[in-house]
Order: structure tokens, then sequence, then C-alpha cells
């Protein structure tokens, strides 16, 4: 795969106990660095103005003046040092840079995708939280809309739900929205019924799992819910808001998917990406086990390298079931 990377990311300092450290990239790194077919692109910094799409001209101005006055705790888990404004804008340029380098004729191990930190997928649009500062994946998204693309979906497999990334796009029906995510985690947002308002109606969807679920669930809400309705969007452009923390060994969930399971997720965004002539890109949201994080990582890259990952042999639980089964009556479910 193509990788996006700065090492200006690993500037932003968290702390020593803090799960988002620049760890989890040297992590990632130390990983590929013995695989086949990797590639490195610095990108440029995120454009102030295209971020300003997204985010409240106020409210970055205030980031922007926390970074420069040292940093600190924006709240009790976002943390920032005077390097985080350097750090977040090189991680969403790394997010538009995926995103203008995907398209439908590039494939397999061309495929994009964007390692940096911090990660997006919490920031709303006038507030840090939840580790996230800049929204990558919605930065990117509004870098494709303003390029040639028509419209726009982003799927979020990190095992919390992307709130920052719903709300933005909530009422436009110009980007689409899908996540699966964990019931009872931070930050609590991302009900089944919860899809989109206005411009925006039926462009959100919302798989909320228990805690216990496992790499069979993850795909069957794929094959039955998300992937039907994303190729039914059509849309030009699909970006993956990849975390990596519903891993089955990851410290802060209680999800189940293993190392195999990412490569199959992986594995059915290339092709469905490829149904809807859609150029993909991937952008690393959380992950938090260094060992999970970097093994998963790898995967994916090997399955865009040719690798076929191992499918599981288990059943869909009921828990799952019922959920796929409100979805499909919400209009989600497989035509």
């Amino acid at each position: 795969m193509n990788f996006g990377y700065r090492e200006v990311c690993l500037d932003h300092d968290t702390g020593p106990r803090h799960p988002e450290s620049p760890d989890r990239l040297r992590a990632v790194r130390r990983a590929l660095k013995e695989r086949h077919g990797v590639e490195y692109v610095a990108a440029n910094d995120a454009d102030l103005d295209l971020v300003q799409e997204v985010h409240d001209a106020d409210y970055v101005e205030s980031f922007r003046e926390f970074c420069a006055d040292g940093g600190g705790n924006w709240d009790a888990d976002t943390v920032a040092v005077e390097a985080t404004w350097d750090a977040a804008l090189a991680s969403a340029g790394l997010a538009v840079w995926a995103a203008e380098m995907s398209g439908p004729g590039v494939a397999d191990r061309d495929t994009p995708f964007a390692l940096g930190r911090p990660p997006g997928h919490h920031a709303v649009t006038d507030d840090a939280m939840g580790f996230c500062f800049i929204n990558n994946a919605a930065v990117a998204a509004q870098a494709a809309l303003e390029d040639d693309a028509e419209r726009v979906a982003i799927f979020d497999w990190d095992v919390h739900h992307g709130n920052g990334t719903q709300d933005i796009f909530y009422d436009r029906g110009d980007v689409f929205y899908a996540s699966i995510h964990e019931d009872g985690l931070y930050p609590g947002t991302g009900a089944i019924d919860e899809t989109g308002e206005s411009d925006g109606s039926e462009t959100t969807l919302n798989v909320k799992y228990q805690p216990g679920a496992d790499t069979a669930d993850y795909l069957a809400a794929i094959d039955e819910a998300v992937a039907p309705a994303i190729e039914d969007y059509d849309p030009d452009v699909l970006i993956v808001s990849a975390g990596f923390d519903a891993h089955e060994h990851d410290p802060i969930s209680r999800m189940r998917v293993s190392t195999e399971g990412y490569g199959a997720m992986a594995s059915r965004m290339m092709d469905l990406a490829e149904d809807c002539g859609a150029g993909l890109a991937l952008v690393l949201e959380g992950g938090y086990g260094l060992d999970t994080l970097s093994d998963s990582v790898t995967t994916v890259h090997e399955v865009f390298d040719g690798y076929t990952p191992m499918e599981p042999d288990d059943d869909v639980s009921e828990d799952a079931r019922e959920v796929l089964d409100r979805l499909a009556a919400q209009g989600f479910g497989s035509k």
C-alpha cells in the first residue's frame, strides 16, 4: 500500500500513560518494515481554509492558540502540547492526500492509507474531544467534494462511534456515514435510529453492537447492511475510518474482531469500492494495543498486496442478528 506518514505526528506528546501515544505509529512502522510493497508518502499539511469548511473558524483559532500557549488538557482525555497544532494539520493533510490519491484506477498495493495522529473522528464542528482535534476523515471528504466527487461515503469501523463525523454531515446529502461500534463505550452516541435529517435523511447508518460482537458479526453487518447501503448511495470516493480497537485483544474494548477479521473487512471494502467504481482511501483512527494495531494494519496491507484472509466459521450471534433485523426494518437490509 501507499502509506501517508509524517514524522511530525510523533511530536504530539500525550504523556507517558495516555493510550493514544506516538508509540502507536512507531509500532506500525516497525511491523511494516519487513513487508513487501510498502511505500511512504509525506503529504502536505491540510489547508486551513479547507479545515474551516468542516470546523468553526473560532474553534480552530482557539485550538491554535491553546497549542501556542503550550497546550495542556483540553478535557480529561484530550491532551495537547505546542507541537500538537502542527501534528494535527499534518494528520489532516495525510487524510486529504489519501482521498485525493484514491480513484477507480487506483487499486491493490497502490491504495492509500493515511497513518496520522492525532486521530479525528470524535472532533465535532466546534470542539475537540476523545483524543481528536481536527476531524481528518471529514476534512478528506470535504476535499474530495471540492475536487470532482459528487458523493462521498465514510465507513467507520473503529470500536467507538465517530460522533464528530456523523454530526458534521448529519444534515447533508453529499456524504453517507456508516459506523459499526460498541454499545456502552464513549461517547455514547450512534443509536440505530440516528439516520440523518433534512438533506441528509437516510444517509447515516449506525450498527450499534453489544460487547462481545466478533468477526462474524462485523462481516454480517458489512454484507447485510453497510455494503448494500453504500452501493445504493453510489459514492465517488469511499473513505474508511480505520480504527483497530475492536480487536479481541485491544485493552480498552470488549469486542472480538480478530486480526484476520480486519483483513476480511478490508477485502470487502476493496470489493465494494470496485463495485461502486469509487476511489478507496483508509485513514487511521484508534487502536491501542501496539501488537494488535501493528498486526492488523500489516494484515490490511497484505490484503491489498494479494493475500486472502481467513473467513470465520462462526454463526452470527443472536444479539447481532437482532440489530441487523432492526436495520432491515429501517430499510438498510440487503436488497
